[in-house]
C-alpha cells in the first residue's frame, strides 16, 4: 500500500506542477482579457509559449487520469465507493481539460495560419477554454470530497486532512459560481498536504483499513 500511495502521490504532484505552470503561469502571458488584438499578438510573437501551454494542458489530462486510477487502486480495498467517486470525477475533469487543450491548440493554429476575423476568433477560443476550466472546477471539487471521505473512513491518512479535503471540495464547487479567490485556499493546502503525505509517509502505520486477501496459490 505504501508503494501504491507513493506512485499516486507522484501522479498528483505532476498534476499540481503542470497545472501551475500551464494555467497559472503561461496562460496569463498569452491571454489578454478584453483585448483580442493583444491576445493574437502574444500568440504570433510567442509560438513556443503557445505550444507549451497546450503541452501542459495535455500533461494535466494525463496526470489527472493516472492519479484518478491510482487513487481508486489505493482506496478500493477499504472504501470502494469513495475510490470510485475519486476516479469518476477525476476522469470527467480530465476530459474537460482535454477539450480546453483542443481549443487552445486551435487558437494557435489559426494564429499561425490566419483566416477570417482572426483576433476575435482566437479571443473567443480562449474565453471558451476559460469557461471549460470553470466548469471543470465543479468536478475537481467533487473529486476532493470523496477523497476526504476516503481518508476519514479508512484511517490511511490523518483525520484532519480528510475534513480539510471535504471543505476544499466545497470551496472549489462554490468557486465555479462565485469569483472569490479565498474559496480555493483550503484546496491548495489540502492538496499539497495530501501530496506530501503520500510521497513522504505513504499511508499511516497501524491504520485499520481493510485489505483484500491475497490470492491463493494454485
Amino acid at each position: 500500500m505504501v508503494r501504491t500511495a507513493r506512485i499516486t502521490g507522484l501522479f498528483y504532484l505532476g498534476l499540481a506542477i503542470s497545472g501551475m505552470l500551464g494555467f497559472l503561469l503561461i496562460r496569463p502571458k498569452l491571454f489578454a482579457a478584453g483585448d483580442p488584438a493583444a491576445t493574437l499578438a502574444n500568440l504570433t510573437d510567442n509560438p513556443a509559449l503557445a505550444t507549451a501551454l497546450v503541452a501542459f494542458e495535455l500533461l494535466i489530462v494525463l496526470t489527472q487520469a493516472l492519479a484518478a486510477a491510482w487513487f481508486y487502486r489505493l482506496f478500493r480495498p477499504s472504501d470502494p465507493v469513495s475510490g470510485a467517486g475519486i476516479a469518476a470525477f477525476g476522469l470527467v475533469n480530465a476530459v474537460l481539460i482535454l477539450i480546453s487543450a483542443a481549443l487552445l491548440s486551435t487558437a494557435g493554429t489559426i494564429a499561425g495560419d490566419p483566416f477570417g476575423d482572426v483576433a476575435n476568433t482566437v479571443q473567443l477560443l480562449f474565453l471558451i477554454s476559460g469557461e471549460v476550466w470553470a466548469a471543470g472546477a465543479v468536478f475537481f471539487g467533487l473529486w476532493l470530497i470523496p477523497m476526504g471521505t476516503a481518508v476519514l473512513r479508512t484511517g490511511l491518512m490523518p483525520q484532519a486532512l480528510g475534513w480539510l479535503l471535504i471543505a476544499a471540495g466545497g470551496g472549489y464547487i462554490l468557486s465555479a459560481f462565485f469569483e472569490v479567490d479565498a474559496l480555493t485556499i483550503p484546496a491548495s493546502i489540502g492538496e499539497f498536504w495530501m501530496i506530501g503525505y503520500l510521497l513522504w509517509k505513504g499511508v499511516r502505520k497501524g491504520s485499520s483499513a481493510v485489505r483484500l486477501p491475497a490470492p491463493e496459490s494454485a
